[in-house]
């Protein structure tokens, strides 16, 4: 039987070793939660499925500590913000029993004309079938709560795969859902390579993919899926920020260092690039900088740690190969710009990387925020709007009419309005749009994802 090893990526030490699945145990995976689904007897009812929805809130409130260093040390995620992270998780699954009492059909409009007269009409809400979800690690038991949670609610069978570097967080959670009473069918896990990954990705089984990850693997297996599954994909951004003359620095500075430095810039919506208006850049780059070096880079489970290590050290290595063309092809390094011990890098800032860069044209994934210069915000839109990226953005201005503007303007499915671009809960519509993704996740927005409408047309003689 091949293993993994779960190591931390801030020290290397080991934290677990956990067999992996062959195809054949995807298949009987599928098989399974095909069968469980295709006998409508086995079928969950509502009251049950919020039952043990309500005991796994129970168990995580109960476990708070024990989530969080578990999500700490195999992601890197520092302390501070890993335990949001399983506050949020809690409050992901709190919103899916809330959204089950809204998840309804409607009646449709009948008798308007001749040939529809005599008939009332109802849509109804039904599961989509067996979702199989693949993950990513930068926020491994959130973005499992995300994927898994909507679809047991609706009662959609589901398999995820978590990514084989944060697996731990996933196989606890999926063991607190079957503590709470949920059948081993209706959620399992995978640990697998990426064959077999693409294996159940594109399996005929599969009625809907959920995939978090690179936008080249999304897009890939978004073209081998079979006829009639649904797909939902959530890539990165290179996220654009515009800052006007009449921003509030004060509060603008701690809200870009969060939204660019947090997870060390392993977000899909951190903050990257950054316009500001001539008349305050040199006083903002000042700000931010001086921000960005008493940032606390280390240990994740410091809980003074701001800035964790990146997931390995290839990271590390790719970031500081990056920053050095930038420098070198006319950026000015304006802090960071370092290696800090083996697996974190310096929050750093660079000044007007040119156009071509890496930094400027893709996803940096790391601790790196770029500042631009401009003169005119048409100028700043149309930089913003330059990529083939549509994910978040935002503004920040005192002007109610250049915030709307900008909000008009900017290619992005959120624009944050004061905000930085990394704003989000667990409630909201949120999603990429062109490479940056396709459909909107969000818990409600899955749940409507994850399942499907059936209508009923009822002819009667009683309504002619």
């Amino acid at each position: 039987m091949n293993m993994i090893q779960v190591t931390s990526p801030y020290d290397g030490h080991l934290l677990d070793e956990l067999p992996l699945h062959t195809q054949e145990d995807v298949e009987q995976a599928l098989s399974l939660a095909r069968e469980v689904f295709d006998e409508q007897s086995q079928w969950l009812p509502k009251y049950e499925r919020v039952a043990i929805l309500q005991k796994t809130v129970e168990i995580m409130t109960s476990r708070i500590e024990e989530l969080t260093l578990i999500a700490a040390n195999e992601g890197g995620k520092p302390y501070m913000d890993s335990k949001v992270e399983v506050e949020r998780a809690i409050n992901g699954v709190k919103l899916a029993i809330e959204h089950l009492g809204a998840f309804e059909g409607k009646e449709i409009a009948m008798g308007h004309t001749k040939s529809s007269a005599g008939r009332i009409a109802y849509t109804m809400k039904e599961p989509i079938g067996v979702v199989a979800a693949i993950s990513a690690f930068n926020h491994p038991l959130n973005l499992c709560v995300h994927q898994t949670v909507p679809a047991i609610a609706v009662g959609s069978p589901v398999i995820i795969k978590p990514s084989l570097l944060t697996p731990m967080s996933t196989l606890n959670f999926v063991n607190i859902l079957y503590e709470a009473g949920l059948p081993k069918a209706w959620c399992q896990v995978l640990l697998c390579e990426n064959e077999e990954s693409q294996y159940l990705a594109t399996h005929p089984k599969v009625d809907y993919l959920t995939f978090i990850g690179s936008a080249k693997v999304g897009w890939f297996l978004n073209s081998k899926v079979a006829a009639g599954t649904r797909v939902g994909l959530e890539h990165g951004g290179v996220a654009p920020v515009i800052v006007e003359p009449d921003a509030n620095l004060d509060e603008l500075i701690p809200a870009l260092a969060k939204g660019a430095f947090y997870h060390a810039g392993q977000v899909c919506v951190s903050v990257q690039r950054i316009y500001v208006h001539e008349s305050i850049v040199q006083e903002v780059t000042q700000r931010l900088s001086t921000a960005a070096q008493k940032m606390v880079v280390g240990d994740p489970l410091d809980p003074k740690t701001e800035v964790g290590p990146l997931i390995s050290h290839n990271e590390v290595n790719r970031i500081h190969t990056w920053v050095q063309e930038a420098v070198e092809s006319g950026a000015t390094l304006v802090c960071g710009g370092e290696r800090v011990g083996e697996s974190c890098y310096a929050a750093t800032l660079l000044l007007n990387p040119s156009k071509e860069a890496k930094v400027s044209t893709k996803e940096v994934f790391g601790p790196v925020a770029c500042i631009y210069t401009y003169t005119d915000i048409e100028e700043a839109l149309d930089a913003a709007n330059s990529l083939e990226f549509s994910f978040q953005a935002s503004v920040f201005t005192k002007n109610i009419d250049t915030a709307l503007h900008a909000v008009r303007r900017l290619n992005a499915t959120a624009v944050m309005v004061n905000d930085h671009t990394a704003f989000r809960v667990d409630w909201m519509p949120f999603g990429g749009a062109k490479a940056s993704g396709l459909g909107l996740g969000g818990i409600p927005y899955s749940m409507e994802e994850m399942s499907k409408e059936k209508l009923m047309v009822i002819k009667s003689k009683a309504l002619q």
